[in-house]
């Protein structure tokens, strides 16, 4: 595709015949102020959108999964298919590689982990019920954590210890599959045998204190998309929580600490 440059140039070029040949100074002034009326929100989309499709590092095709505007005039956020994100300008000739603060009234403010945070939530509230292992009190939750969790994971057993205390404090929990070690390891074939069970909850727990689980896990289960899912999202390890926010939490939390994230204190 042809870059921005290339296109204003030929832009003005073909506006010079568009002109008409007894334009006075008034009616050009008058033109070019009808010209400024093209609204910004349009003009910028066109950019996002030229630059999503144009986007290209050695003549490779960058897998680009959106690009938006940013508060700095002529910078664009990248985010790629993989969840990787950067910055680039408008015809994508300059990268920026990093986070994107705003220095307010209140301190600095990281746009770029808000940003990211965001499309974690958004991510995550696609995905349906039917596909995670929940963990609920009798009560109506007050918050709900997503937690990617892998079995063979010490730090997740003790995790999963404490959900009889995060239900009583009103945390409802929900397990999406991560074997740390891929699809090939021992963690994901059990990962398979809990969503193939008929009690995906018991089969958990049964999985946590490293009991033979009943089911053959051979049923088409979620495992392989929910360990790519967690790594588009930046998850690298387990456990690893995902606040309602979409914050990534790594590591063991304690309850009463978890709480507190989730402004449910005492």
């Amino acid at each position: 595709m042809q870059n921005i440059t290339h296109e204003v140039e030929l832009m003005m070029r073909q506006r010079r015949f568009l002109v008409p040949p007894l334009l006075t100074p008034l009616t050009m002034v008058t033109w070019l102020a009808a010209a400024s009326l093209i609204p910004a929100a349009a003009q910028a989309n066109d950019v996002t959108e030229r630059l999503a499709e144009s986007l290209s590092v050695n003549g490779q095709r960058m897998p680009v999964e959106a690009v938006s505007e940013t508060p700095m005039d002529g910078i664009y956020h990248v985010r790629l298919e993989s969840g990787e994100s950067f910055y680039a300008n408008a015809d994508g000739s300059y990268f920026l590689v990093g986070d994107l603060y705003e220095n307010g009234d209140d301190g600095l403010v990281n746009l770029t982990e808000q940003e990211q945070n965001q499309a974690r939530a958004d991510t995550l509230a696609a995905v349906p019920e039917s596909e995670l292992v929940v963990f609920r009190g009798a009560d109506e939750p007050k918050a709900t954590v997503t937690v990617f969790t892998d079995p063979s994971c010490p730090y997740c057993a003790r995790l999963h210890d404490t959900i009889p205390e995060l239900n009583e404090r009103g945390i409802a929990v929900h397990y999406m599959a991560f074997p740390r070690a891929g699809m090939g390891s021992q963690a994901a074939a059990t990962l398979q045998q809990v969503w193939c069970s008929d009690n995906r909850s018991e089969a958990m727990t049964q999985a946590k204190e490293d009991r033979s689980i009943a089911s053959a896990g051979n049923c088409d289960n979620p495992v392989a998309e929910q360990y790519e899912l967690g790594k588009a999202l930046g998850v690298q390890g387990t456990p690893a929580i995902i606040l309602p926010n979409g914050q990534l939490v790594p590591g063991f939390v304690p309850p009463e600490r978890l709480s507190a994230m989730l402004g449910l204190e005492d």
